[in-house]
């Protein structure tokens, strides 16, 4: 199962559609800034599920901050990030998401893409889809339930 991981599109739309495209997902998870995108990425392609998370910007919204989604038997915590200080360090979202039983946890708000293991879990930011970097993530659940990730730029 591929997964495309986005974060921080802030409007942008048009480059998520093209790493859509490109990469024929089987899922989409947007980490929220800006709800709207992801919601427009659902109307372009009805046929892939997304799953998002409010972010910073989006508080107008309402939006969920963080919850933990189950994809192929592995259980993914995705939040922006903002919530747990994300710019300060990451142990608080870690812990979190170790305490929740988390095979892997998502976040943004940093604009910079991290990738690392802790405790056998994935701590992965696919950085700013819509500013900077232009980056995002490919996150891959095998049959097994192997996962593996790597970052991209569209």
């Amino acid at each position: 199962m591929k997964i495309l991981v986005f974060s921080d599109s802030h409007r942008y739309v048009e480059p998520m559609v093209t790493a859509t495209l490109e990469e024929k997902p089987d899922q989409i998870i947007h980490l929220g800034d800006m709800e709207t995108d992801a919601e427009e990425l659902s109307r372009r392609f009805p046929t892939i599920p997304v799953a998002y998370i409010a972010g910073n910007c989006d508080s107008f919204f309402g939006g969920e901050r963080y919850r933990l989604i189950s994809i192929r038997g592995k259980k993914l915590f995705i939040t922006h990030g903002h919530c747990f200080g994300v710019k300060m360090g990451l142990d608080g979202l870690i812990n979190t998401a170790l305490t929740a039983g988390a095979d892997a946890v998502l976040f943004g708000h940093t604009h910079c893409p991290h990738f690392e293991t802790v405790n056998g879990m994935l701590v992965i930011n696919p950085g700013s889809v819509g500013m900077g970097g232009r980056t995002y993530g490919v996150l891959t659940v095998d049959p097994s339930g192997n996962m593996e990730y790597e970052l991209k730029t569209v």
